[in-house]
């Protein structure tokens, strides 16, 4: 379920639906997503997490923002109707050349999430969220990151030198009651990636897919990154492999909620440097 509100866009928030005990896949358009609230044996009662979805005309881009708030959804709900709200703004800005697209929409998020009204309408929420934004336009990743939430670009030339993660994980950043927007200097995180030639794997989570279970029982699995990409870049369909991701969160009584957005992309452009210029 969640809602397709026109074409080319989907959104959800785990307060309508929380999928406690069982997981949701799903797929809209190119992007495949699993929810999952929880499991009850484990405490788990409530699904705070949402996310937001723009696909550009004919898939010429991909805008994906996934968040995981705390105390209630409310900041999730806020998030998701500020982003709608300038939406079409977000579309002109990737509709430009490759070289503003990204800069263009950072200063609109920006300007957007700084100002007054934003920032007063989040003193009336209950709770935090994180917040991940990520795009994809042609042969690069761009991302935007307040919070604990995590994107990996996943490829074997990368892999095979240990990088998977875009992102740092930052904990005690939120937006919401307590807002990095009320700082005097805003803390986030930002950032490009040239995609490299052939399939590439983009795969967005909330931290219920990296903690659950005990440590002294092995379990954890996807804390450590390189069995993250071995779980999701194969030859097996990427739903089969979010599916078989969030079914081992469940059967280790994963109390907290996971949401998983995972696309591929096949990029045809040769990278800048090949893989093997540094052997």
């Amino acid at each position: 379920m969640g809602q397709r509100t026109r074409k080319g866009e989907f959104s959800w928030v785990g307060s309508g639906e929380k999928y406690l005990d069982h997981l949701k896949p799903g797929t809209f358009e190119n992007m495949v997503i699993g929810r999952y609230g929880g499991n009850s044996l484990a405490g788990a009662d409530k699904n705070e997490d949402g996310l937001f979805i723009l696909i550009g005309p004919g898939g010429t881009w991909e805008f994906s923002m996934l968040l995981d708030a705390h105390n209630t959804a409310e900041s999730a709900e806020l998030l998701i109707r500020t982003v709608k709200h300038i939406s079409s703004e977000i579309e002109q800005c990737l509709s430009r050349p490759i070289h503003v697209a990204f800069k263009d929409l950072e200063t609109l998020l920006l300007t957007t999430l700084g100002s007054d009204d934003f920032r007063s309408q989040c003193k009336e929420v209950t709770g935090e969220t994180a917040c991940l934004i990520c795009v994809r336009k042609e042969n690069y990743l761009w991302w935007f990151s307040v919070g604990d939430n995590s994107v990996y670009l996943l490829h074997p030339e990368l892999a095979a030198r240990g990088q998977y993660l875009l992102n740092q994980r930052n904990y005690y950043e939120w937006i919401g009651y307590v807002n990095t927007f009320d700082q005097p200097v805003a803390c986030f995180s930002s950032g490009v990636r040239e995609l490299r030639k052939g399939r590439n794997v983009i795969v967005m989570t909330t931290d219920g897919l990296l903690e659950y279970g005990r440590l002294e029982q092995g379990r954890q699995t996807f804390e450590d990154p390189g069995k993250l990409y071995q779980a999701f870049y194969n030859e097996k369909n990427l739903q089969s492999c979010v599916e078989a991701a969030i079914l081992e969160v469940h059967e280790a009584q994963g109390r907290d909620s996971a949401t998983v957005i995972a696309w591929s992309y096949y990029n045809e452009h040769a990278a800048v440097m090949p893989s093997d210029a540094n052997k």
